[in-house]
């Protein structure tokens, strides 16, 4: 009864109750959701990376104690098998799938996700996206709605959540290696990884915004 409480208490938003939840597993089924389904655009990916990363440091008592391996293991599955979930979601009758959406944020991310894909080509787009909240989401299944081939995307998604994936686990791991007592700023940081991963879709708002401005201008 004690542990399914505990489950039911945990908030999916906050990195440290997910992590505190279900450690490195809560990794790998949240990241999966999040780049696999297009229900959890709302997750949060890069702070839950970073957190876990941070966690593994020896020392640490703000939450649970990781192990860095099983850290990385459980991001990259999670990060990678979404990924190819998420496209073969989209190969399968994505195009419908998206149309019927009507969340606002996924719209712009799916229009964001096909602007990457045409301007910067597939691999380098696939790459991108995975640094960018919500058109990680999108860009999975629009891939797969847009033929990108199969082999291409595989290929380029795996290099992509490979380098985020590990990357800002490292980084947490970095900078709690570093940091003497990082305990005291952990929430703080968190706070700061979360603003950080904002700023992407800020920018895209504003970039959104400015272009609505201009064409209206030019009507």
């Amino acid at each position: 009864m004690l542990a399914a409480s505990s489950v039911l208490a945990v908030n999916v938003l906050d990195a440290s109750s997910l992590l505190s939840a279900f450690g490195a597993l809560g990794i790998a089924v949240v990241l999966f959701a999040e780049t696999g389904l297009l229900v959890g655009f709302f997750l949060p990916g890069d702070s839950l990376l970073f957190t876990a990363g941070l966690l593994c440091v020896s020392g640490t008592h703000s939450g649970p104690h990781l192990v860095l391996w099983q850290v990385i293991l459980a991001a990259l599955a999670g990060a990678l098998a979404g990924a190819q979930v998420g496209y073969l979601i989209g190969r399968r009758g994505g195009r419908a799938l998206l149309a019927r959406n009507r969340r606002k944020a996924l719209t712009k991310g799916v229009a964001r996700a096909e602007e990457l894909l045409e301007q910067y080509g597939h691999g380098k787009a696939i790459v991108l996206a995975r640094f960018i909240p919500v058109v990680r989401t999108v860009l999975n299944p629009m891939a797969g709605v847009l033929e990108v081939p199969q082999r291409v995307f595989t290929l380029w998604q795996v290099v992509g959540g490979t380098i985020w994936a590990v990357g800002v686990v490292l980084a947490g791991y970095a900078l709690g290696s570093s940091v003497p007592n990082i305990d005291k700023y952990l929430l703080p940081i968190i706070g700061l990884v979360v603003i950080v991963s904002v700023i992407p879709i800020a920018l895209e708002l504003l970039r959104a915004r400015k272009a609505n401005r201009n064409g209206g201008g030019d009507a």
